[in-house]
């Protein structure tokens, strides 16, 4: 049982709602990769939307990126602790 399942969907049906194109997203979050980007950068470790669990090629660090679907960009890393 996922207990985030609930929030989640909520979140993700809110970014989708408001999906934006590169130049949007960039101004709304700064740093935004798409998917060519994304695996030039990280290293994908699993999904739970909104969210993606990466690995940060330069370094290793492992953390999350949120994504909206269409068009499909990435952004706001946030490193575990």
């Amino acid at each position: 049982m996922d207990s985030t399942e609930g929030i989640r969907r909520i979140e993700q049906a809110a970014i989708n709602a408001a999906a934006g194109e590169r130049a949007a997203m960039e101004a709304r979050h700064g740093r935004v990769w798409d998917t060519a980007e994304l695996r030039a950068d990280y290293e994908v470790r699993g999904f739970m939307a909104p969210y993606v669990v990466v690995r940060r090629l330069s370094d290793g660090a492992v953390g999350s990126l949120q994504f909206q679907h269409h068009p499909r960009y990435y952004w706001g890393w946030e490193q575990d602790r």
